[in-house]
């Protein structure tokens, strides 16, 4: 029996690549998405995954939406928590609700995803639990005190929840990508965007599908002796030791 994966903002840019490559390697897929309803229901279409929507944010709502999952198609044996917004502004001009917001769907979603699904990838003996971070969550980022903050929070959360679920067969990893080539990138201003891949030693951006097979590789059954790992993806555009 295929195992199941669902992959929160699973229907756009780095999710949607996420999505279709679990779904190639054999997984059921099921993939989350917070609003853009035409988008995941295009997106269901072209793919024949299904796509259900809650907000990462609340955990109740979280609590609902994953056992629809698991009606559906099963046991959720593979977690990908993806979804993640940006509302950039300088600490000075920082307002609580752009810090509360990146909190509540880039670090608060961790908790609230993962709670309801570990004790049964514990008492089954297998889970694979993969928490996309950021490059910026490991080296900071000027205008993104909420983002860098969330994004490296994910970097504690995975490393404390590995040692928690080791002996039980579940391992917790992060992906730190780097600049990726989706939507909100391309949006960037040319000679901005010329200046970021300047400071990439490979001379260009990532893509989707490169983040979305570094995901299949920890997802897969023989990935189990890693855990508690970052695995970075940047183009070596910030080298960690």
């Amino acid at each position: 029996m295929s195992r199941v994966a669902l992959v929160t903002g699973g229907t756009r840019g780095i999710g949607q690549a996420i999505s279709v490559t679990l779904k190639a390697a054999g997984y059921k897929v099921a993939a989350n998405y917070a609003g853009n309803e035409a988008a995941a229901a295009a997106f269901t279409r072209e793919t024949g995954i299904r796509s259900y929507k809650w907000d990462v944010g609340d955990h109740e709502a979280c609590a609902r939406g994953i056992a629809a999952v698991e009606a559906d198609l099963g046991p959720v044996d593979i977690l990908v928590n993806n979804a993640g917004i940006t509302r950039d502004a300088m600490l000075h001009k920082m307002t609580p609700q752009q810090w509360r917001e990146v909190m509540s769907v880039d670090l608060d979603s961790m908790f609230n995803m993962c709670q309801p699904v570990v004790n049964g990838m514990r008492e089954r003996g297998f889970g694979r639990i993969i928490n996309i971070s950021s490059i910026n969550g490991q080296k900071g980022q000027m205008g993104q005190t909420n983002y860098s903050a969330a994004k490296a929070g994910v970097i504690g959360f995975t490393r404390a929840l590995a040692q928690e679920v080791a002996k039980k067969g579940v391992t917790v990893n992060a992906i730190a990508p780097g600049y990726i080539d989706t939507e909100m990138v391309s949006a960037v201003p040319p000679k901005v965007l010329e200046s970021i891949i300047a400071t990439i030693p490979v001379g260009r951006l990532g893509t989707a599908d490169e983040i979305a097979h570094c995901v299949v590789f920890l997802a897969d059954d023989k990935a189990g002796f890693i855990t508690g790992a970052t695995l970075t993806a940047n183009g070596a555009q910030y080298i960690t030791g």
